[in-house]
Protein backbone atom coordinates (compact mmCIF):
# COMPACT_ATOMS: atom_id res chain seq x y z
CA UNK A 1 0.00 0.00 0.00
CA UNK A 2 1.20 3.72 -0.99
CA UNK A 3 1.32 6.34 1.54
CA UNK A 4 -1.11 9.10 0.85
CA UNK A 5 -0.25 11.94 -1.14
CA UNK A 6 -0.50 15.51 0.14
CA UNK A 7 0.64 16.83 -3.31
CA UNK A 8 -2.06 19.29 -4.89
CA UNK A 9 -3.16 17.83 -8.10
CA UNK A 10 -6.76 17.80 -7.62
CA UNK A 11 -9.68 20.04 -8.93
CA UNK A 12 -9.99 21.49 -4.89
CA UNK A 13 -7.97 20.78 -1.98
CA UNK A 14 -9.02 18.10 0.72
CA UNK A 15 -10.00 19.65 4.27
CA UNK A 16 -7.54 18.66 7.08
CA UNK A 17 -8.81 18.94 11.00
CA UNK A 18 -8.84 17.27 14.12
CA UNK A 19 -11.95 17.49 16.02
CA UNK A 20 -14.49 16.27 14.10
CA UNK A 21 -15.52 16.27 10.26
CA UNK A 22 -18.35 16.09 7.85
CA UNK A 23 -19.03 14.91 4.46
CA UNK A 24 -22.28 15.46 2.56
CA UNK A 25 -23.09 16.20 -0.87
CA UNK A 26 -24.92 19.76 0.15
CA UNK A 27 -23.04 22.55 2.42
CA UNK A 28 -26.25 22.81 4.91
CA UNK A 29 -25.78 18.86 5.21
CA UNK A 30 -22.34 19.24 6.18
CA UNK A 31 -22.98 22.52 8.25
CA UNK A 32 -25.63 20.50 10.04
CA UNK A 33 -23.63 17.42 10.99
CA UNK A 34 -20.49 19.83 12.46
CA UNK A 35 -23.14 21.61 14.43
CA UNK A 36 -24.13 18.37 15.81
CA UNK A 37 -20.48 18.23 16.50
CA UNK A 38 -19.81 21.11 18.07
CA UNK A 39 -22.73 20.91 20.44
CA UNK A 40 -21.17 17.27 21.39
CA UNK A 41 -22.88 14.75 20.02
CA UNK A 42 -20.83 12.07 18.10
CA UNK A 43 -20.56 10.80 14.20
CA UNK A 44 -23.89 8.78 14.69
CA UNK A 45 -26.07 11.68 15.83
CA UNK A 46 -23.88 14.35 13.12
CA UNK A 47 -24.98 11.77 10.19
CA UNK A 48 -28.63 11.84 11.03
CA UNK A 49 -28.43 15.39 11.37
CA UNK A 50 -27.34 15.36 8.21
CA UNK A 51 -29.35 13.02 6.32
CA UNK A 52 -32.24 14.76 7.63
CA UNK A 53 -31.28 18.02 5.75
CA UNK A 54 -29.83 16.38 2.79
CA UNK A 55 -33.93 15.24 2.72
CA UNK A 56 -34.75 18.60 2.32
CA UNK A 57 -32.23 19.95 0.09
CA UNK A 58 -32.51 17.07 -2.21
CA UNK A 59 -35.81 15.44 -1.85
CA UNK A 60 -35.68 13.57 -5.27
CA UNK A 61 -32.64 11.66 -3.98
CA UNK A 62 -33.29 10.89 -0.38
CA UNK A 63 -35.82 11.26 2.25
CA UNK A 64 -37.95 9.68 4.82
CA UNK A 65 -39.99 7.84 2.53
CA UNK A 66 -36.67 6.00 1.41
CA UNK A 67 -34.35 3.27 3.45
CA UNK A 68 -30.74 3.35 4.53
CA UNK A 69 -28.08 1.68 5.62
CA UNK A 70 -25.31 2.13 7.68
CA UNK A 71 -21.47 0.99 8.78
CA UNK A 72 -20.60 2.41 12.38
CA UNK A 73 -17.02 1.88 14.37
CA UNK A 74 -16.76 2.35 18.04
CA UNK A 75 -13.59 3.73 18.69
CA UNK A 76 -13.59 2.60 22.08
CA UNK A 77 -14.47 -1.17 21.30
CA UNK A 78 -12.61 -0.92 17.65
CA UNK A 79 -16.04 -2.81 16.70
CA UNK A 80 -18.16 -2.53 13.50
CA UNK A 81 -21.67 -2.74 13.29
CA UNK A 82 -23.99 -3.04 9.92
CA UNK A 83 -27.74 -1.19 10.19
CA UNK A 84 -29.79 -2.63 7.28
CA UNK A 85 -32.42 0.34 7.57
CA UNK A 86 -34.52 -0.88 4.36
CA UNK A 87 -37.99 -2.04 4.43
CA UNK A 88 -40.22 -4.90 2.84
CA UNK A 89 -42.76 -5.27 -0.01
CA UNK A 90 -46.20 -5.43 1.37
CA UNK A 91 -47.64 -8.62 3.14
CA UNK A 92 -50.26 -8.74 0.55
CA UNK A 93 -48.63 -8.32 -2.21
CA UNK A 94 -47.84 -11.15 -4.73
CA UNK A 95 -46.66 -11.41 -8.12
CA UNK A 96 -49.55 -12.70 -9.51
CA UNK A 97 -50.93 -8.50 -8.59
CA UNK A 98 -48.44 -7.29 -10.69
CA UNK A 99 -48.66 -9.66 -13.64
CA UNK A 100 -52.58 -9.10 -14.06
CA UNK A 101 -51.77 -5.21 -13.99
CA UNK A 102 -50.43 -6.22 -17.23
CA UNK A 103 -46.58 -5.74 -16.34
CA UNK A 104 -43.58 -8.79 -17.38
CA UNK A 105 -41.60 -6.70 -15.08
CA UNK A 106 -41.66 -4.22 -12.03
CA UNK A 107 -42.76 -0.81 -13.34
CA UNK A 108 -40.47 2.13 -12.19
CA UNK A 109 -42.89 4.96 -11.66
CA UNK A 110 -45.94 6.19 -10.43
CA UNK A 111 -46.88 2.22 -9.56
CA UNK A 112 -48.03 1.98 -6.22
CA UNK A 113 -46.65 -1.92 -6.02
CA UNK A 114 -43.30 -0.90 -6.29
CA UNK A 115 -43.52 1.05 -3.03
CA UNK A 116 -42.27 -0.49 0.05
CA UNK A 117 -41.96 0.30 3.42
CA UNK A 118 -40.25 3.24 3.95
CA UNK A 119 -37.16 2.26 6.82
CA UNK A 120 -35.69 4.97 6.90
CA UNK A 121 -37.05 6.83 10.00
CA UNK A 122 -36.49 3.77 11.96
CA UNK A 123 -33.25 3.14 10.48
CA UNK A 124 -32.28 6.73 11.83
CA UNK A 125 -33.91 6.20 15.38
CA UNK A 126 -32.08 3.07 15.79
CA UNK A 127 -28.76 3.80 14.45
CA UNK A 128 -28.98 6.51 17.55
CA UNK A 129 -30.23 4.32 19.92
CA UNK A 130 -27.60 2.15 19.45
CA UNK A 131 -24.74 4.20 18.88
CA UNK A 132 -26.19 8.12 19.23
CA UNK A 133 -25.91 10.31 22.66
CA UNK A 134 -28.94 12.69 21.11
CA UNK A 135 -32.30 11.87 20.60
CA UNK A 136 -34.19 12.86 17.04
CA UNK A 137 -35.57 15.69 18.23
CA UNK A 138 -31.76 17.40 19.35
CA UNK A 139 -30.80 16.32 15.34
CA UNK A 140 -34.09 17.34 13.35
CA UNK A 141 -33.45 21.15 14.15
CA UNK A 142 -31.79 22.55 11.02
CA UNK A 143 -33.89 19.75 9.18
CA UNK A 144 -37.09 21.08 10.13
CA UNK A 145 -35.94 24.89 10.23
CA UNK A 146 -35.18 24.79 6.60
CA UNK A 147 -38.14 22.92 5.37
CA UNK A 148 -40.20 25.62 7.61
CA UNK A 149 -37.98 28.70 6.80
CA UNK A 150 -36.74 27.89 3.31
CA UNK A 151 -33.28 27.10 1.85
CA UNK A 152 -31.46 28.12 -0.93
CA UNK A 153 -31.59 25.65 -3.85
CA UNK A 154 -28.07 24.89 -4.62
CA UNK A 155 -26.77 24.01 -8.43
CA UNK A 156 -26.16 20.69 -9.20
CA UNK A 157 -29.34 19.61 -8.04
CA UNK A 158 -31.45 22.78 -8.78
CA UNK A 159 -30.53 22.38 -12.50
CA UNK A 160 -32.66 18.76 -12.34
CA UNK A 161 -35.26 20.27 -10.07
CA UNK A 162 -35.69 22.96 -12.27
CA UNK A 163 -35.84 21.18 -15.56
CA UNK A 164 -38.58 20.19 -18.33
CA UNK A 165 -37.84 16.52 -17.18
CA UNK A 166 -38.63 16.83 -13.44
CA UNK A 167 -41.52 19.08 -14.32
CA UNK A 168 -43.50 16.00 -16.63
CA UNK A 169 -42.16 13.79 -13.98
CA UNK A 170 -43.57 15.62 -10.81
CA UNK A 171 -46.53 17.06 -13.21
CA UNK A 172 -47.66 13.45 -13.62
CA UNK A 173 -47.19 12.79 -10.44
CA UNK A 174 -49.31 12.16 -6.94
CA UNK A 175 -49.61 14.77 -4.19
CA UNK A 176 -46.64 16.43 -6.21
CA UNK A 177 -47.11 19.97 -5.62
CA UNK A 178 -45.04 20.93 -3.20
CA UNK A 179 -42.20 20.21 -5.09
CA UNK A 180 -43.74 21.33 -8.17
CA UNK A 181 -44.82 25.65 -7.15
CA UNK A 182 -46.46 27.44 -9.47
CA UNK A 183 -46.31 24.31 -12.25
CA UNK A 184 -42.53 23.95 -12.19
CA UNK A 185 -39.38 23.39 -9.94
CA UNK A 186 -36.81 25.69 -8.35
CA UNK A 187 -33.73 26.72 -10.27
CA UNK A 188 -30.65 27.11 -8.89
CA UNK A 189 -30.64 30.05 -6.47
CA UNK A 190 -34.50 29.91 -5.90
CA UNK A 191 -35.58 30.36 -2.04
CA UNK A 192 -38.03 26.72 -1.55
CA UNK A 193 -39.91 26.29 1.12
CA UNK A 194 -41.23 22.32 2.20
CA UNK A 195 -44.07 23.13 4.37
CA UNK A 196 -45.72 19.87 4.64
CA UNK A 197 -42.17 17.76 5.28
CA UNK A 198 -41.66 20.26 8.27
CA UNK A 199 -44.52 19.24 9.74
CA UNK A 200 -43.70 15.51 9.20
CA UNK A 201 -40.35 16.30 11.00
CA UNK A 202 -41.50 17.85 13.82
CA UNK A 203 -44.27 14.98 14.50
CA UNK A 204 -41.26 12.67 14.45
CA UNK A 205 -39.21 14.62 16.57
CA UNK A 206 -42.07 14.91 19.00
CA UNK A 207 -43.29 11.69 18.62
CA UNK A 208 -39.58 9.31 17.30
CA UNK A 209 -40.84 6.50 14.84
CA UNK A 210 -44.22 5.96 15.99
CA UNK A 211 -44.91 8.89 15.16
CA UNK A 212 -44.48 7.94 11.47
CA UNK A 213 -45.10 4.02 11.56
CA UNK A 214 -48.73 4.66 13.30
CA UNK A 215 -50.87 7.49 13.34
CA UNK A 216 -51.73 10.61 10.90
CA UNK A 217 -48.90 10.53 9.00
CA UNK A 218 -48.97 6.50 8.36
CA UNK A 219 -53.07 7.09 8.18
CA UNK A 220 -51.60 9.04 4.49
CA UNK A 221 -49.24 6.99 3.49
CA UNK A 222 -51.58 4.07 3.07
CA UNK A 223 -55.01 5.93 2.33
CA UNK A 224 -52.58 7.42 -0.33
CA UNK A 225 -51.75 3.67 -1.54
CA UNK A 226 -54.38 2.39 -1.56
CA UNK A 227 -56.12 4.89 -3.34
CA UNK A 228 -54.38 4.61 -7.04
CA UNK A 229 -54.32 0.63 -6.12
CA UNK A 230 -51.68 -0.41 -3.60
CA UNK A 231 -51.89 -2.96 -0.95
CA UNK A 232 -49.73 -1.81 1.68
CA UNK A 233 -51.94 -1.64 5.43
CA UNK A 234 -51.01 0.13 8.79
CA UNK A 235 -49.64 -3.46 9.99
CA UNK A 236 -47.20 -3.26 6.77
CA UNK A 237 -46.17 -0.14 8.59
CA UNK A 238 -46.41 -1.01 12.31
CA UNK A 239 -44.71 -4.28 11.71
CA UNK A 240 -41.75 -2.98 10.11
CA UNK A 241 -37.81 -2.85 11.49
CA UNK A 242 -34.49 -2.56 10.79
CA UNK A 243 -32.02 -5.32 11.10
CA UNK A 244 -27.95 -5.03 12.26
CA UNK A 245 -25.92 -7.29 10.03
CA UNK A 246 -22.66 -9.04 10.67
CA UNK A 247 -20.44 -7.04 8.11
CA UNK A 248 -18.93 -9.00 5.14
CA UNK A 249 -15.42 -8.13 4.27
CA UNK A 250 -12.01 -9.11 2.15
CA UNK A 251 -8.30 -7.83 2.02
CA UNK A 252 -7.20 -5.88 -0.38
CA UNK A 253 -3.66 -5.33 -0.36
CA UNK A 254 -3.34 -4.57 3.49
CA UNK A 255 -6.32 -2.98 3.72
CA UNK A 256 -9.89 -4.40 5.37
CA UNK A 257 -12.83 -3.26 3.16
CA UNK A 258 -16.37 -3.78 5.12
CA UNK A 259 -19.98 -3.81 3.06
CA UNK A 260 -23.38 -4.59 4.87
CA UNK A 261 -24.44 -8.24 3.11
CA UNK A 262 -27.21 -8.48 0.59
CA UNK A 263 -29.65 -7.78 0.06
CA UNK A 264 -27.57 -4.67 -0.72
CA UNK A 265 -24.88 -5.14 -3.76
CA UNK A 266 -21.94 -4.02 -1.88
CA UNK A 267 -21.00 -7.99 -1.80
CA UNK A 268 -19.96 -6.94 -5.52
CA UNK A 269 -17.38 -4.61 -4.81
CA UNK A 270 -15.63 -7.11 -2.69
CA UNK A 271 -15.75 -9.38 -5.44
CA UNK A 272 -14.15 -7.08 -7.83
CA UNK A 273 -11.50 -6.24 -5.44
CA UNK A 274 -10.81 -9.39 -4.20
CA UNK A 275 -10.91 -10.37 -7.96
CA UNK A 276 -8.74 -7.83 -8.90
CA UNK A 277 -5.95 -8.09 -5.74
CA UNK A 278 -3.73 -10.79 -7.81
CA UNK A 279 -3.92 -9.14 -11.04
CA UNK A 280 -1.04 -6.67 -10.75
CA UNK A 281 -2.87 -3.63 -11.51
CA UNK A 282 -1.01 -1.53 -8.64
CA UNK A 283 1.82 -2.06 -10.71
CA UNK A 284 -0.04 -0.33 -13.62
CA UNK A 285 -0.21 3.10 -14.55
CA UNK A 286 -3.53 4.43 -13.32
CA UNK A 287 -4.65 5.33 -17.16
CA UNK A 288 -3.14 2.23 -18.72
CA UNK A 289 -5.36 0.80 -21.07
CA UNK A 290 -4.54 -2.62 -19.60
CA UNK A 291 -5.21 -1.78 -15.82
CA UNK A 292 -8.69 -0.65 -16.95
CA UNK A 293 -9.16 -3.31 -18.83
CA UNK A 294 -8.73 -5.73 -16.02
CA UNK A 295 -10.71 -3.75 -13.29
CA UNK A 296 -13.65 -3.70 -15.74
CA UNK A 297 -13.43 -7.42 -16.29
CA UNK A 298 -13.10 -7.76 -12.32
CA UNK A 299 -16.22 -5.82 -12.11
CA UNK A 300 -18.29 -7.96 -14.75
CA UNK A 301 -17.89 -10.61 -12.98
CA UNK A 302 -19.31 -9.39 -9.74
CA UNK A 303 -21.79 -8.19 -11.31
CA UNK A 304 -22.87 -11.63 -12.71
CA UNK A 305 -22.89 -13.19 -9.64
CA UNK A 306 -24.75 -9.89 -7.29
CA UNK A 307 -27.24 -10.16 -9.99
CA UNK A 308 -28.16 -13.44 -9.22
CA UNK A 309 -27.17 -13.83 -5.41
CA UNK A 310 -27.98 -10.72 -3.98
CA UNK A 311 -31.66 -10.88 -2.62
CA UNK A 312 -33.07 -11.25 0.78
CA UNK A 313 -31.19 -13.21 3.06
CA UNK A 314 -34.32 -14.24 5.63
CA UNK A 315 -35.70 -16.15 2.36
CA UNK A 316 -32.12 -16.86 -0.11
CA UNK A 317 -29.56 -16.96 1.85
CA UNK A 318 -26.31 -16.75 -0.62
CA UNK A 319 -23.08 -18.65 -0.10
CA UNK A 320 -21.29 -15.64 0.84
CA UNK A 321 -18.22 -17.47 2.20
CA UNK A 322 -17.58 -18.83 -0.99
CA UNK A 323 -18.11 -16.06 -2.96
CA UNK A 324 -15.33 -13.99 -1.49
CA UNK A 325 -13.16 -16.89 -0.73
CA UNK A 326 -9.44 -17.15 -2.31
CA UNK A 327 -10.72 -20.59 -4.54
CA UNK A 328 -13.26 -18.94 -6.10
CA UNK A 329 -11.83 -15.60 -6.62
CA UNK A 330 -8.89 -17.40 -8.60
CA UNK A 331 -11.49 -19.13 -10.91
CA UNK A 332 -13.16 -15.99 -11.86
CA UNK A 333 -9.60 -14.45 -12.55
CA UNK A 334 -9.37 -17.27 -15.03
CA UNK A 335 -12.11 -16.14 -17.36
CA UNK A 336 -10.22 -12.97 -17.37
CA UNK A 337 -8.26 -12.25 -21.33
CA UNK A 338 -5.48 -10.03 -21.15
CA UNK A 339 -6.83 -8.92 -24.77
CA UNK A 340 -10.47 -9.27 -25.36
CA UNK A 341 -13.58 -8.52 -23.74
CA UNK A 342 -15.10 -11.13 -21.92
CA UNK A 343 -19.21 -12.21 -22.14
CA UNK A 344 -19.57 -13.11 -18.80
CA UNK A 345 -22.81 -15.39 -17.47
CA UNK A 346 -25.54 -13.15 -16.61
CA UNK A 347 -28.69 -13.31 -14.54
CA UNK A 348 -31.49 -10.81 -14.06
CA UNK A 349 -32.54 -7.87 -15.71
CA UNK A 350 -31.00 -4.39 -15.86
CA UNK A 351 -32.34 -1.83 -13.66
CA UNK A 352 -32.09 1.63 -13.92
CA UNK A 353 -29.60 3.98 -12.02
CA UNK A 354 -30.78 5.22 -8.83
CA UNK A 355 -30.82 8.71 -6.83
CA UNK A 356 -28.92 8.35 -3.85
CA UNK A 357 -26.93 10.39 -1.25
CA UNK A 358 -24.09 9.56 0.89
CA UNK A 359 -22.80 11.05 3.79
CA UNK A 360 -19.96 10.40 6.17
CA UNK A 361 -18.71 11.40 9.49
CA UNK A 362 -15.96 11.45 12.04
CA UNK A 363 -15.93 12.77 15.21
CA UNK A 364 -13.23 13.96 17.30
CA UNK A 365 -13.06 10.71 19.45
CA UNK A 366 -12.34 8.43 16.43
CA UNK A 367 -15.96 7.07 15.90
CA UNK A 368 -17.14 6.97 12.66
CA UNK A 369 -20.56 6.42 10.65
CA UNK A 370 -20.39 5.70 6.73
CA UNK A 371 -24.62 6.51 6.00
CA UNK A 372 -26.44 6.22 2.77
CA UNK A 373 -29.91 6.98 2.09
CA UNK A 374 -32.33 6.55 -1.16
CA UNK A 375 -36.05 6.80 -2.66
CA UNK A 376 -34.32 4.42 -5.84
CA UNK A 377 -34.62 6.82 -8.82
CA UNK A 378 -35.12 10.55 -8.80
CA UNK A 379 -38.34 11.48 -6.77
CA UNK A 380 -38.65 7.51 -6.18
CA UNK A 381 -42.39 6.44 -7.26
CA UNK A 382 -43.36 10.03 -7.64
CA UNK A 383 -46.11 9.47 -5.20
CA UNK A 384 -46.29 11.56 -2.32
CA UNK A 385 -48.18 10.78 0.90
CA UNK A 386 -50.87 13.37 1.20
CA UNK A 387 -49.69 16.88 3.40
CA UNK A 388 -46.69 15.47 4.47
CA UNK A 389 -43.63 15.88 1.97
CA UNK A 390 -42.90 12.13 2.28
CA UNK A 391 -41.73 11.53 -1.28
CA UNK A 392 -42.49 7.45 -1.07
CA UNK A 393 -39.45 5.50 -2.63
CA UNK A 394 -39.97 2.87 -5.21
CA UNK A 395 -37.70 0.12 -4.41
CA UNK A 396 -39.82 -2.13 -4.99
CA UNK A 397 -38.74 -2.37 -8.54
CA UNK A 398 -35.87 -3.90 -7.75
CA UNK A 399 -37.78 -7.44 -7.54
CA UNK A 400 -37.28 -10.23 -9.88
CA UNK A 401 -41.04 -10.92 -11.76
CA UNK A 402 -39.35 -14.92 -11.86
CA UNK A 403 -40.97 -16.97 -9.00
CA UNK A 404 -37.87 -18.96 -9.21
CA UNK A 405 -35.90 -16.04 -8.71
CA UNK A 406 -33.90 -16.06 -5.62
CA UNK A 407 -34.59 -12.06 -5.87
CA UNK A 408 -38.18 -12.58 -6.89
CA UNK A 409 -41.34 -10.66 -5.39
CA UNK A 410 -43.15 -12.00 -2.39
CA UNK A 411 -44.97 -9.92 0.20
CA UNK A 412 -42.74 -8.89 3.36
CA UNK A 413 -39.31 -9.87 1.43
CA UNK A 414 -36.06 -7.20 1.00
CA UNK A 415 -35.83 -6.50 -2.95
CA UNK A 416 -32.28 -6.36 -4.05
CA UNK A 417 -30.64 -2.68 -2.83
CA UNK A 418 -28.56 -0.58 -4.89
CA UNK A 419 -27.00 1.47 -1.53
CA UNK A 420 -24.11 0.29 0.04
CA UNK A 421 -21.74 2.46 2.79
CA UNK A 422 -18.30 1.06 2.98
CA UNK A 423 -15.52 1.24 5.80
CA UNK A 424 -11.98 0.60 5.99
CA UNK A 425 -9.58 -0.82 8.68
CA UNK A 426 -6.07 -1.31 8.46
CA UNK A 427 -3.85 -3.03 11.36
CA UNK A 428 -7.39 -2.43 13.74
CA UNK A 429 -7.71 0.44 13.27
CA UNK A 430 -9.77 3.04 11.33
CA UNK A 431 -9.13 3.89 7.89
CA UNK A 432 -11.95 5.69 7.20
CA UNK A 433 -15.63 5.59 5.99
CA UNK A 434 -16.17 6.47 2.23
CA UNK A 435 -19.04 5.73 -0.04
CA UNK A 436 -19.99 6.63 -3.72
CA UNK A 437 -24.02 6.85 -4.58
CA UNK A 438 -25.86 6.22 -8.15
CA UNK A 439 -27.24 3.06 -8.54
CA UNK A 440 -24.97 0.72 -10.30
CA UNK A 441 -22.05 2.52 -10.00
CA UNK A 442 -21.96 2.39 -6.19
CA UNK A 443 -19.82 -0.71 -6.29
CA UNK A 444 -17.94 0.02 -9.07
CA UNK A 445 -17.43 3.41 -6.92
CA UNK A 446 -15.95 1.49 -3.86
CA UNK A 447 -13.44 -0.26 -6.24
CA UNK A 448 -11.86 2.92 -7.77
CA UNK A 449 -11.43 5.04 -5.13
CA UNK A 450 -10.33 2.08 -2.75
CA UNK A 451 -7.48 1.51 -5.83
CA UNK A 452 -6.81 4.68 -5.85
CA UNK A 453 -6.17 5.28 -2.65
CA UNK A 454 -4.37 2.02 -1.37
CA UNK A 455 -2.60 1.27 -4.84
CA UNK A 456 -1.94 4.92 -5.84
CA UNK A 457 -1.41 6.76 -2.70
CA UNK A 458 -4.27 9.40 -3.68
CA UNK A 459 -5.57 11.29 -0.61
CA UNK A 460 -9.30 11.46 -0.15
CA UNK A 461 -10.19 14.59 -2.86
CA UNK A 462 -7.74 13.35 -5.43
CA UNK A 463 -9.45 9.66 -5.32
CA UNK A 464 -13.14 11.08 -5.84
CA UNK A 465 -11.48 13.48 -8.50
CA UNK A 466 -9.98 10.93 -10.61
CA UNK A 467 -12.03 10.27 -13.84
CA UNK A 468 -14.16 7.55 -13.78
CA UNK A 469 -15.39 4.01 -15.28
CA UNK A 470 -19.07 2.66 -15.30
CA UNK A 471 -20.54 -0.19 -16.56
CA UNK A 472 -24.22 0.80 -16.84
CA UNK A 473 -26.60 -2.17 -15.64
CA UNK A 474 -24.07 -4.62 -14.48
CA UNK A 475 -23.90 -7.11 -17.81
CA UNK A 476 -21.25 -8.37 -20.38
CA UNK A 477 -23.55 -6.01 -23.02
CA UNK A 478 -23.20 -2.69 -20.97
CA UNK A 479 -21.74 0.62 -22.50
CA UNK A 480 -18.50 1.19 -21.00
CA UNK A 481 -19.00 4.84 -19.85
CA UNK A 482 -15.37 6.89 -19.91
CA UNK A 483 -15.15 10.06 -18.26
CA UNK A 484 -13.97 13.45 -19.27
CA UNK A 485 -10.30 13.07 -18.55
CA UNK A 486 -9.07 9.33 -19.47
CA UNK A 487 -6.71 9.87 -21.77
CA UNK A 488 -8.00 9.32 -25.76
CA UNK A 489 -5.52 6.63 -26.41
CA UNK A 490 -6.38 4.49 -23.13
CA UNK A 491 -10.09 5.00 -24.65
CA UNK A 492 -9.27 3.63 -27.81
CA UNK A 493 -7.48 0.55 -26.50
CA UNK A 494 -10.09 -0.67 -24.35
CA UNK A 495 -12.48 0.11 -27.81
CA UNK A 496 -9.52 -2.19 -29.60
CA UNK A 497 -10.75 -4.77 -26.64
CA UNK A 498 -14.00 -5.62 -27.44
CA UNK A 499 -15.63 -2.67 -24.75
CA UNK A 500 -18.47 -0.91 -25.80
CA UNK A 501 -16.80 2.33 -25.02
CA UNK A 502 -18.61 5.87 -24.57
CA UNK A 503 -16.64 8.69 -23.83
CA UNK A 504 -18.79 10.98 -21.27
CA UNK A 505 -18.64 15.22 -20.68
CA UNK A 506 -20.64 17.63 -19.07
CA UNK A 507 -23.76 17.16 -17.51
CA UNK A 508 -23.83 13.71 -18.48
CA UNK A 509 -21.21 12.94 -15.77
CA UNK A 510 -23.87 12.31 -13.13
CA UNK A 511 -23.57 9.05 -14.43
CA UNK A 512 -20.56 8.29 -12.61
CA UNK A 513 -22.01 8.78 -8.90
CA UNK A 514 -20.92 11.27 -6.34
CA UNK A 515 -18.88 10.08 -3.56
CA UNK A 516 -17.82 11.38 0.07
CA UNK A 517 -14.44 9.88 1.57
CA UNK A 518 -12.94 10.82 5.25
CA UNK A 519 -9.67 9.19 6.61
CA UNK A 520 -8.10 8.89 9.85
CA UNK A 521 -4.50 8.67 10.73
CA UNK A 522 -4.43 6.28 13.65
CA UNK A 523 -1.63 8.26 15.63
CA UNK A 524 -2.56 11.92 15.35
CA UNK A 525 -6.32 11.28 15.08
CA UNK A 526 -5.88 14.36 12.38
CA UNK A 527 -8.99 13.94 9.79
CA UNK A 528 -8.49 13.63 6.31
CA UNK A 529 -11.79 14.73 3.82
CA UNK A 530 -13.13 14.56 0.44
CA UNK A 531 -16.30 15.72 -1.27
CA UNK A 532 -17.14 14.93 -5.00
CA UNK A 533 -16.78 17.79 -7.17
CA UNK A 534 -19.66 15.90 -9.44
CA UNK A 535 -22.06 17.21 -6.90
CA UNK A 536 -22.46 20.69 -4.86
CA UNK A 537 -20.81 18.74 -1.60
CA UNK A 538 -18.50 20.32 1.09
CA UNK A 539 -16.28 18.66 3.31
CA UNK A 540 -17.20 20.97 7.28
CA UNK A 541 -14.71 20.44 9.83
CA UNK A 542 -13.18 21.88 13.15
Amino acid sequence: MKPMSFDFKSRRSMVVARRGMVAASNPMASQAGLNILRQGGNAADAAIAAAAVMNVTAPASTGIGGDCFAIYYDAKTKQLSGLNGSGRAPQALTIDMVKADGHDTMPFRYYPHAVTVPGAVQGWADLLDRHGTMTLADVLVDAIHYARDGFGVSPVFGTFWGSPFAAELLGNGVNTEEYLPNGRGPNPGDIMHLKGLAKTFQAIAEGGPEAFYTGPIADAIVSTLQRVGGVMTHDDLKNHHSTWEDLITVNYHGVDIYEIPPNGQGIAALQALNIASCLGIADMAPDDPQRLHLMVEAMRLAFADARYYVADMTTNPAPIDFLLSEEYAQQRRERISNDKAMEPPLYGRPLPGSDTIYLCTVDGEGNACSFINSLFMGFGSVIVAKDTGIVLQNRGAGFSLDPDHPNALAGGKRPYHTIIPGMAMKDGELYGPFGVMGGYMQPQGHFQVINAMVDDGLNPQEALDRPRWCLHDGTSSSVLSLEEGIPVKTMARLAELGHKVKPVSGPGRGVFGSGQIIRRDPETGVLFGGSDPRKDGLVAAY
